[in-house]
């Protein structure tokens, strides 16, 4: 699997990603050891028979049930404003991943420290890193870590439905007996995600080329910058637990300055103190730009939301930068 790989790189990986590592190795220790003993149970519910399936992020949880349908009881363990990057699952959560005939997650090192655990589980269940699937020469590199990959795949609609078509093998493997209705809406499904993609080059299309440049808090919009034809900067780096400084802010905030760039845009998984702080320094220097609208990066908006869907979060987020931007 890629995730062993990835857990390696830590090791030269400089000052930061060694520290990280430390701390990573005591939580998959501490985690392991819950999980492997079985020393927390999940919340009671009636065995109806169907394919209990276990997703860590949002958007996999959502794809999953799109998949599922009726077929299958997903439980999503991140909900909204939940940054993976320094997720630590409760007990409830373990319990559920414990207790699941499929666990799906991202990868690429994705949910940080829970990788070693999701990688022991694989031991004595299925487990499944949905993010494999996508060909490693249309994976880009973390610019924070050597040999590692950008992990913000849903980023690219056309990547994303690499991973429902591996979300729905999967499903049709561990649950054969349903194998024609998990097909069936896939397909519907991948139809959608098809039209929503088209629709997001369209609508940053429209964006003057000179204006099509997105500033966020941290660098997760690599793979739509890439899709979409839009230029990306960020403060942080690809994971939320890289640090930024003075020396950042005032960087950024310089090129803004000299672009004219119009907007910056905080994320609902981040504080937006960075941002302000950002718009403060760009301030400083003579040139006004704007928040331009939180955009969902990690995670998606509140369940029965339209952003609390995956083509919902990724609808307002071209929509929102499109507005600003234009």
């Amino acid at each position: 699997m890629r995730e062993s790989a990835e857990i390696g790189m830590w090791k030269g990986a400089g000052p930061r990603g060694r520290a990280w590592a430390s701390v990573a190795v005591g939580v998959l220790a501490g985690l392991a050891l819950v999980l492997l003993a079985g020393g927390c149970a999940a919340a009671p519910e009636d065995d109806d028979g169907r394919l209990r399936v276990t997703a860590t992020t949002g958007m996999i949880a959502d794809a999953a049930r799109n998949v599922a349908g009726e077929h299958a009881r997903v439980t999503g363990l991140m909900g909204p404003g939940v940054d993976p990057h320094s997720y630590r699952p409760s007990q409830r959560a373990l319990g559920a991943l414990r207790e699941a005939d499929l666990i799906l997650y991202n990868g690429l090192f994705l949910e940080g420290a829970m990788a070693g655990v999701l990688e022991r589980l694989g031991e004595r269940q299925p487990v499944v890193a949905v993010a494999e699937a996508v060909p490693e020469e249309q994976l880009l590199d973390s610019p924070d870590y050597e040999g590692a990959y950008d992990p913000h795949i849903w980023f690219d609609v056309s990547l994303w439905m690499v991973v429902v078509e591996r979300i729905r093998d999967a499903l049709m493997e561990h649950d054969p007996e349903n194998a024609a209705a998990y097909e069936a809406n896939a397909a519907a499904y991948l139809a959608e995600l098809g039209a929503l993609h088209e629709e997001a080059r369209e609508t940053l299309a429209g964006v003057p080329e000179e204006h099509r440049v997105l500033v966020t808090a941290h660098d997760a919009f690599g793979y739509f910058g890439r899709a979409y034809d839009v230029e990306v900067m960020a403060l942080q780096g690809i994971s939320t637990a890289a640090e930024f400084g003075l020396h950042e802010v005032t960087s950024l905030a310089r090129v803004i300055a000299e672009r004219e760039i119009k907007a910056v845009f905080p994320e609902s998984t981040i504080s937006p103190r960075s941002v302000r702080a950002l718009i403060e320094g760009v301030e400083g220097l003579g040139h006004e730009v704007r928040e331009g609208g939180t955009l969902f990066s990690d995670a998606m908006g509140e369940p029965g939301t339209p952003e609390g869907t995956y083509v919902g979060m990724v609808r307002h987020n071209v929509n929102t930068i499109a507005e600003a931007l234009r």
